[in-house]
């Protein structure tokens, strides 16, 4: 089913997901442990409840899996490509642009104490 024919709610419980997308409720709660992009919140009884955005990740995610044939990780990838799945922080090139961000804030403190006994010097 694609987003177009959504019901129009702005929130689903699983049940209605699972048949929206084709697959059975554990499939959901699989997904929802490997994907940090699909994240439900909880309703006040505890049942997970499903945004469209949610939802449309979910199409995504079952689209990649079963009609592009890709692995888990692969998904992850193409989604992380994509700018849906947030980067993992053990990925190298994320520990890299830490470190780096470090750096500069480390700089930026250095820059700005050099600033400040400057002014005080020609005060």
């Amino acid at each position: 089913m694609a987003t177009g024919q959504l019901p129009d709610k702005l929130y689903f419980r699983i049940g209605e997901v699972a048949g929206i997308v084709g697959v059975e409720p554990h499939v959901l709660r699989y997904w929802e442990t490997e994907f940090r992009s699909i994240r439900p919140e909880k309703s006040r009884k505890g049942q997970r409840v499903y945004s469209r955005r949610d939802v449309d990740t979910l199409l995504k995610v079952k689209d990649l899996l079963y009609g592009h044939l890709y692995t888990i990780a692969g998904a992850k990838r193409k989604l992380r490509g994509d700018g849906v799945e947030p980067s993992d922080a053990s990925d190298p090139e994320m520990r890299e642009l830490h470190a780096l961000r470090e750096s500069l804030i480390s700089l930026r403190g250095d820059i700005e104490s050099a600033m400040t006994e400057l002014d005080t010097i020609t005060a």
